[in-house]
């Protein structure tokens, strides 16, 4: 009977944002559906949306807030273009591919995607029309590295909303993200891409309402590369220094430090002085950025939190334990079965967001009654969070519009390009469980 329900409740939150009712509003609806349902007392259904509500926002809307401040101020101030441009003119036409590929792996970890999407386009067609080379053959490795991190790389919402919802450590599914994404990045980015060819692919127009820049107004590429890394190289750092420094009176510290919201604190602190003293920005149009970059993500931060209460209602109603003593007679994998319910909801409902966040309420009971790392619990959901995007997801209508392709087109290029950084991203998380456990 509790399966049952899910299934409603899936089918209920499908129905919805077909009907074009806003995720935020559809989860909070699908919330209350399911403790009814599941007949739990209303005073109960309140409190579990407020505590979901609650414990969700408390550890991750800061570093969404401050991921979002960065992203913009990297975007406004040029850093992106920066990176590309110094990462194409020193890996040259021969290796493009390659080029484009880093410049979404290091834009994209502190870039939201669509975002991320608009800014380096517009230099997919550039590159375009000065070589000759297919732009799908340019782009898809940009675009590949930029869904890669959107779905498994902190500080990007959902993968630091199942790293709060499982209680994993940041700083390793960021490092074990890096280890699966990368291989991924480039059997769905360059290796695919090459496939792509002789798909005829022409700028959209919207590329005209982009900002352009002129080399004087860019950012040095040491201040691009620190702005867009830091975090990254500062929770790294502390993550490996106290794996090898397990007894050192510095291991405080070095948790201090590596908590994503102080490494982006410091970020966007040192970002703050060079922008303002070096290149002369004035520091209220940096607080003026920064109200954009947070108003832009407002309603991302309010899905999740709707997820949050999803997940909570689950728990408390029930759901979760019913699933983990199935789970157990069935002996799948937890880490197989995160993916393929994130899968079937992906595939079912659109958006990765919403789909990652939901599976969440369902596995989430499988990791503390078995041996599975959290951390790989976050990439197989998120993963499967990112399978075969389609015609309900905003992300397959951006891709098709932007590059003037067809509904089949874009299945051949963009939503097979999906189902590959969601399979292989499954299979890494595999193998590294092997080694880890």
């Amino acid at each position: 009977m509790p399966l049952f329900i899910v299934l409603i409740s899936i089918v209920l939150l499908l129905v919805l944002i077909i009907k074009k009712i806003n995720p935020f509003f559809s989860l909070l609806i699908v919330s209350i559906a399911t403790g009814l349902l599941l007949h739990m007392p209303l005073a109960t259904i309140v409190s579990s949306i407020q505590n979901g509500v609650g414990s969700t926002l408390g550890s991750i809307a800061l570093v969404i807030a401050f991921g979002a401040v960065l992203g913009k101020w990297m975007e406004a101030t040029g850093s992106s273009h920066q990176i590309a441009k110094t990462l194409i003119k020193k890996f040259g036409i021969k290796n493009i591919q390659w080029a484009t590929m880093i410049t979404g792996l290091i834009t994209g970890i502190t870039m939201f995607y669509n975002a991320g999407f608009v800014v380096l386009v517009p230099l997919i067609f550039a590159l375009g029309a000065e070589t000759g080379l297919s732009l799908l053959y340019i782009g898809i490795p940009l675009i590949a590295a930029l869904s890669v991190t959107h779905g498994l790389l902190p500080p990007h919402p959902s993968p630091v909303a199942l790293s709060s919802l499982f209680k994993a450590n940041i700083g390793k599914t960021l490092l074990y993200g890096l280890i699966i994404g990368i291989p991924t990045i480039i059997v769905a980015g360059p290796l695919f891409g090459r496939t792509l060819q002789h798909i005829k692919a022409t700028p959209s127009e919207k590329i005209f309402s982009t900002k352009s820049f002129n080399d004087k107004e860019l950012p040095s590429v040491f201040v691009s590369f620190l702005i867009a890394l830091l975090p990254v190289i500062l929770i790294l750092c502390c993550v490996i220094f106290a794996f090898l420094f397990p007894s050192s009176f510095l291991k405080n510290y070095f948790s201090f430090f590596s908590e994503p919201t102080i490494a982006f604190l410091i970020t966007l602190i040192v970002a703050f002085f060079i922008l303002s003293e070096k290149k002369k920005v004035d520091p209220s149009t940096l607080m003026q950025w920064s109200v954009d970059g947070i108003s832009g993500i407002a309603i991302i931060i309010m899905i999740i939190a709707a997820g949050g209460a999803f997940k909570q209602i689950l728990i408390d109603g029930g759901v979760g334990e019913y699933i983990k003593n199935i789970c157990s007679q069935l002996s799948i994998s937890p880490l197989l079965f995160g993916w393929l319910v994130a899968a079937i909801i992906r595939i079912s409902v659109g958006s990765a967001t919403v789909a990652a966040l939901t599976a969440a309420g369902i596995v989430a009971p499988l990791i503390g009654s078995s041996n599975v790392s959290p951390e790989l619990m976050v990439l197989a959901v998120g993963s499967g969070s990112l399978m075969l995007s389609h015609v309900n997801d905003t992300g397959f209508w951006m891709f098709k519009e932007y590059f003037n392709l067809s509904v089949k087109q874009t299945f051949l290029s963009w939503s097979l390009m999906e189902v590959i950084v969601s399979v292989m991203g499954l299979m890494g998380v595999l193998i590294l469980n092997m080694f880890i456990h």
